[in-house]
């Protein structure tokens, strides 16, 4: 039998470098097995039958059947759903957003990776999926304080936390009253947030989030289709604003020179390349001490984090991911 094909496009601690075991997964959320397939295609992998099975990714079911399977398999998150027509997240990719942003902590803190609850994390758009939060708590014992426009969004959020217990000392929610800011309205003075992490909508509008869905359908299927799938589709917050991506990522970058001190380092990804030189120039405007770019890659997907700190190299050194501990006299 031939060896897995390790992914190496994904980071080093992914824990999903080496592919999906249907097997287990099934084990744990039987409901999967009606949409495991046997791609009998991969030329690679042709004396390997478990590296054959895979789902049909263009099916937003088959998606939510994976995920559901991954969640209670590697993140002891037992019970996990998202509303018709909300975005259901490649897990191996989030994950990997959250990994980066680990080793982002460690370059402050002699290399290692602070754990444990005083991480605190503002998810700005936490979406219906609860992901980051679910994935930065169950790998790294994160707290999160999770916004979002979308108070369907947030009642899903909600029922997520409350059905796992384990979540509730760990998750707040907050939601955005004012559609037209991100960080006012949210950053309190006596906040003090480690990461934001965001993964804002990509396009201009309705429109064009449609035509993305139907390209990546057609792609998924190798077919002509012009209708979007559910799965693909998306509520408008989670998909399209004005302005695009480009548009809020700027409108980030200027709330975000208002909370210097609360915040070590703000982070968002960001879908297009093209729009990297506008970011830069919007960063240089607001005077960041210190901008990373940091490049991820899931599949054929090329992604970015780009992260600035507005705080000094001993400011970072000193940042206290650990509370202060009473003196006894």
């Amino acid at each position: 039998m031939k060896p897995i094909i390790e992914k190496t496009n994904l980071h080093p601690r992914n824990q999903h470098r080496l592919g999906y075991n249907f097997e287990a997964l099934i084990t744990v959320c039987p409901e999967l097995k009606n949409f495991v397939i046997v791609n009998e295609h991969n030329i690679d992998m042709k004396d390997n039958e478990r590296a054959k099975q895979t789902i049909d990714f263009s099916n937003p079911e088959a998606v939510k059947a994976l995920n559901k399977a991954l969640l209670i398999l590697d993140y002891d998150i037992i019970n996990w759903d998202i509303p018709e027509n909300y975005l259901c997240p490649p897990i191996p990719g989030r994950v990997d957003y959250i990994h980066y942003l680990a080793d982002v902590l460690a370059s402050n803190n002699n290399g290692l990776i602070p754990e444990g609850e005083n991480v605190q994390v503002l998810d700005i758009g936490v979406g219906a999926n609860c992901i980051y939060p679910i994935l930065g708590n169950s790998v790294y014992g994160w707290s999160f304080v999770g916004t979002e426009i979308d108070e369907n969004a947030i009642q899903n959020c909600k029922k997520i936390i409350e059905t796992n217990p384990r979540l509730i000392d760990f998750i707040s929610l907050q939601q955005q009253t004012e559609s037209r800011f991100i960080f006012k309205n949210i950053i309190t003075p006596e906040d003090r947030f480690s990461l934001t992490i965001c993964n804002p909508p990509f396009h201009n509008s309705k429109e064009e989030a449609n035509k993305s869905s139907i390209r990546k359908i057609n792609n998924l299927e190798n077919t002509r289709t012009t209708k979007p799938v559910l799965n693909f589709g998306g509520q408008n917050a989670e998909l399209w604003c004005e302005g695009g991506e480009l548009g809020f990522i700027t409108q980030m970058i200027f709330e975000s020179a208002k909370y210097p001190m609360q915040c070590l380092w703000f982070t968002t990804l960001v879908s297009k390349k093209e729009n990297l030189g506008s970011l830069y120039k919007t960063l240089n405007k607001v005077n960041p001490v210190e901008i990373k770019t940091i490049d991820m890659a899931q599949g054929q997907k090329i992604s970015r984090i780009l992260a600035w700190t507005f705080q000094t190299e001993i400011q970072q050194r000193n940042w206290k991911f650990e509370p202060e501990q009473p003196i006894f006299l």
